[in-house]
Order: structure tokens, then sequence, then C-alpha cells
């Protein structure tokens, strides 16, 4: 599904900033992988979202998703495949907009424009159907501005926008950090249901340990902009947080070696 080669990205080149951020990155995404990415502040977990969904361009190497080069395609373009939610609740809605208006602009995404009424009787059955489906009440609300909404429902509309017209590839920066326990795991649980997708896989930057084992089927740590681990399988099945910690150790000590 998504096929990264040998990706490096170096912020400051040449100066006493220089700072490597990813060193020669291979990585491959299988259709319906759900895969979440540990790691420290500055281990490139977010640079390298950041150069999948092209706000920065990488240094080299090649990205392939769904059998397309997009290494150098413009990320407005790129976001026609994939959808991104962000920390910030904030980042992913039209604030002054409602629910529904902010809808239609997700559900147009990659259509072609003509002279029609803004948003069809059909399209709002649509939209109350499937948000039915958060369980938040959002249906019945949909002619209401998004700045009304908690951060929490924010982030739920948001993660349903990003996913709306089916993307091949789903990145999420971290998208439940910035809310309270309880919200962020409906958040998780509607990201479980979400990911579920045969067609699509997701790629998920979480600093909790126990949700990186607990949600998808595999895990990759990232330090020093490279991938020190990649876990699936009985061997994740079998590793504790305690055991994925005490990894994590090893792993800064070797290369601290180095």
């Amino acid at each position: 599904m998504i096929r990264i080669q040998h990706l490096s990205k170096t912020f400051n080149p040449g100066t006493i900033n220089e700072k490597p951020a990813l060193q020669d990155i291979d990585l491959e995404l299988n259709r319906g992988d759900f895969v979440t990415v540990i790691g420290g502040n500055g281990a490139g977990k977010s640079t390298l979202m950041n150069c999948i969904s092209g706000v920065i361009p990488a240094d080299c190497g090649t990205i392939l998703l769904d059998g397309k080069d997009i290494t150098r395609l413009p990320e407005h373009k790129r976001s026609l495949y994939i959808g991104r939610v962000f920390q910030d609740p904030l980042k992913g809605t039209a604030f002054d907009m409602t629910i529904e208006q902010n809808l239609a602009i997700a559900f147009a995404k990659g259509k072609s424009h003509g002279f029609q009424p803004g948003i069809s009787k059909k399209e709002r059955e649509l939209f109350r159907e499937k948000l039915a489906l958060l369980d938040m009440g959002l249906e019945d609300r949909m002619t209401q501005k998004v700045s009304l909404l908690s951060g929490g429902q924010r982030q739920a509309l948001t993660l349903f926008m990003a996913i709306l017209v089916k993307p091949v590839l789903l990145l999420l920066d971290e998208h439940t950090a910035a809310l309270d326990p309880a919200t962020a795991k409906k958040v998780l649980e509607l990201t479980d249901l979400f990911a579920e997708s045969p067609d699509m896989c997701t790629l998920m930057i979480t600093h909790n340990m126990s949700d990186a084992l607990s949600h998808g089927n595999r895990t990759i740590l990232m330090n020093d902009g490279r991938i020190a681990m990649d876990i699936c399988g009985e061997e994740r099945d079998a590793m504790t947080v305690e055991s994925l910690i005490e990894a994590f150790d090893i792993k800064n000590d070797r290369m601290l070696l180095k």
C-alpha cells in the first residue's frame, strides 16, 4: 500500500544548527495495516508524516502510495489520497462554519465543481447517517458552528472528515494528546472502527506506550531519525509496556555506545 525507500531529511544543512531528522528510512505498509509509531521528542515521527503528506520535501528517497510515486507531488494533490488528523483539535475544521458545511468541504475533495446547490438533501441525509456513527449527537446539530463543539467532538469530527472520501492512507499525529482521558478513549474507539477498512492503511503517532500496543497490528519505534524497532504478530502480542520500555532503553544504550 505504501513503500518508503531511503528517505532522508536534514534541517539547516551546513550550519551549526544542522539536524538530521530522518536517516535512510525504509518502511512498507500493507493494505489494511494499522501501525502505531512511538519515540522520544525529536525522534523523527512528525517529520516522517510531514514528508509523506508533502508538508516538507524529503532530501532524498522515494515514497510510493498504492503503486504511484508521490515523492515530488505537491501537498494538495497528495491530499486526494491521504487523510490527516493533527494533535490540535482546532486544525482540522473551519471553526466559523457549520458542521454540515465542514462535511461538505471534505466530501467535495477530489470532485469536479460546477453550478449546483451548496449542500443537497441527499448529502444532508448521508451526513446525518454517518454522524450518528460517532454517537455524540452531532447528527442533530449539523447547522451549528463547529466553534461551539468541545475539543473531543471537534477531533471526532475531524477524524470523520479525514476518512469521509475513503483515503488510501490515514495519518494520525498524536490526535488524542490534547484530550482528556475519557474523550481520548472515545476518539481511539472511533479510530479503531475507521481503521478496520481493508482498503486503507493507518499510521498513528502516540506517546502513550499502552495505546501503541493495544491499537493496530504493528508498532514502530523511532530514535534519532531511524526505525529502531518494528514489531508485529506474536512478538507484539507478548510485549508489555514494561518490556517495551526496557527494549527502548537497550536501543538507546546501543546507539549511545556507537
